[in-house]
């Protein structure tokens, strides 16, 4: 993991340059036809084939698009069928504004799919103090409090608690509809799109998931 201020710096450095990269790609590559499904954060090891994958990583990553997804996203109006990200909202400083961008690239019907740490699960086990749920990513704690927070904010890197709840106010205000949770592994409400998906996510406790998986649709009309 990366030190918070050396992410900082690579960001200054390079944010002018994926800024301008996601204009011209918007304005010369962003296909407007077509069956086009978007990955945004792929990382170092779940580069999707045959997907779109975005990502701030370029170096030690592979992505098809270089970008700051805090910024806009780099597609038109209603031409995306589906957007995934696993671990990734939970980094943005404004899941409500992403998600605005998500509904607005997303052909009428288009579904998104999105993940990452389990604030429900965390909190049912913190008040439970079961200590062996969480483990010891990033730091080592002790307590249970510290476990909680070492779970949620993993060094500061997260920038939010995501629950059920949050996610659906936040969906639903963006204009989603059939916001569904899925188990967190090998479920998906719409397995046509999210297939090669569930490969990539290795999570397998299906009783106490760590990861929340939601799946919300934009409306056909």
């Amino acid at each position: 993991m990366l030190s918070k201020k050396a992410k900082q710096a690579f960001y200054a450095i390079s944010g002018p340059l994926m800024k301008a990269n996601g204009f011209i790609y918007h304005y010369l590559r962003a296909p407007r036809t077509g069956f086009i499904r978007v990955h945004l954060g792929p990382g170092q090891k779940k580069y999707l084939d045959g997907w779109i994958n975005v990502d701030a990583n370029m170096f030690t990553g592979k992505c098809d698009v270089w970008l700051d997804l805090r910024n806009p996203l780099p597609f038109h109006d209603s031409t995306i069928d589906a957007f995934y990200s696993h671990h990734m909202i939970e980094h943005l400083p404004d899941l409500e504004k992403h998600f605005k961008e998500i509904f607005r690239c997303l052909k009428p019907g288009g579904t998104y799919r999105t993940g990452g740490p389990n604030g429900d699960m965390a909190i049912e086990k913190f008040q439970q103090t079961d200590e062996a749920w969480f483990n010891d990513f990033p730091d080592k704690r002790n307590s249970i409090g510290g476990k909680f927070e070492n779970f949620i904010f993993c060094r500061q890197e997260h920038l939010t608690i995501l629950t059920f709840s949050f996610l659906d106010e936040l969906l639903s205000r963006a204009g989603f509809v059939n916001i569904k949770p899925c188990l967190p592994i090998k479920e998906t409400h719409h397995s046509q799109l999210f297939t090669e998906c569930l490969e990539t996510e290795f999570e397998s406790d299906f009783d106490s998931p760590h990861t929340l998986i939601v799946e919300a649709e934009k409306p056909k009309t």
